[in-house]
């Protein structure tokens, strides 16, 4: 039985770009069906067969919605592509066929796990803070902890764009003058943590993204990845 699909969500999920994007650029004419262009919003097509054109190139439809799991290693730029000629995320992905967005942001100098996926709406929806994904990191910082610290983190600590809380802070080993810590928390703004744990006097030495969401990072070495299972996939999708 064929199965008809919205052409915008065909466009999305062989990565072209998010659905909304896509929409512009049905509207623009910049898309084919059959040899047609098109510009309605409401059609819809048989991806197995329709012949589907974005500015002239077909496009091959993404039966299988993809989802990677990606050690990114320190220095290395959290985009597919870097006008500085910077190693980034698409230097590891340069053979992979079609295109992926990457979920969210790590810092230049932070590693650890990073989502990618072919299905630009599933990378949206992961990254939207309205979702509440949490992420969970490992955090070597240098200082004197205070006796506090874990309340004052769940608290709160205004900076500059308005006040972070932590979901989660678990010190697992700590001397005179570092400690490391796993913590949890529910946003990506840039640069966080380190602004979090600068604002408190304890700059961050070495920063790891260990978890998003229920993926968890493992026994996954840098500049590695692995594609993530469809139960996998179903139980971050179902997370609250």
């Amino acid at each position: 039985m064929k199965e008809f699909v919205r052409l915008q969500k065909v466009l999305a999920e062989a990565g072209v770009a998010s659905r909304r994007a896509c929409e512009e650029i049905i509207a623009q004419g910049r898309v084919r069906v059959n040899g047609k262009i098109i510009r309605e919003m409401g059609l819809k097509v048989d991806p197995a067969t329709a012949k589907i054109e974005v500015d002239g190139e077909e496009i091959r439809s993404a039966q299988t919605r993809t989802l990677l799991a990606f050690n990114k290693p320190a220095g290395v730029v959290s985009a597919m592509s870097d006008p500085q000629g910077r190693p980034c995320l698409g230097d590891y992905f340069s053979e992979w066929p079609g295109r992926l967005f990457h979920v969210g942001r790590l810092d230049f100098e932070t590693e650890g796990l990073i989502l990618l996926t072919n299905d630009g709406d599933l990378a949206n929806r992961l990254a939207h803070p309205k979702h509440e994904v949490a992420k969970r990191y490992l955090v070597q910082i240098r200082g004197v902890l205070p006796g506090n610290l874990s309340s004052v983190l769940r608290s709160g600590v205004e900076l500059e764009d308005g006040l972070v809380r932590l979901s989660s802070v678990k010190i697992l080993a700590r001397s005179e003058k570092s400690a490391l810590l796993e913590i949890e928390l529910h946003e990506g703004r840039n640069r966080i943590i380190r602004r979090l744990f600068a604002q408190l006097d304890l700059p961050v030495e070495h920063l790891v993204r260990i978890g998003v969401g229920t993926i968890d990072l493992g026994e996954l070495r840098p500049g590695r990845w692995r594609a993530i299972s469809e139960p996998e996939m179903t139980k971050l999708l179902s997370e609250k």
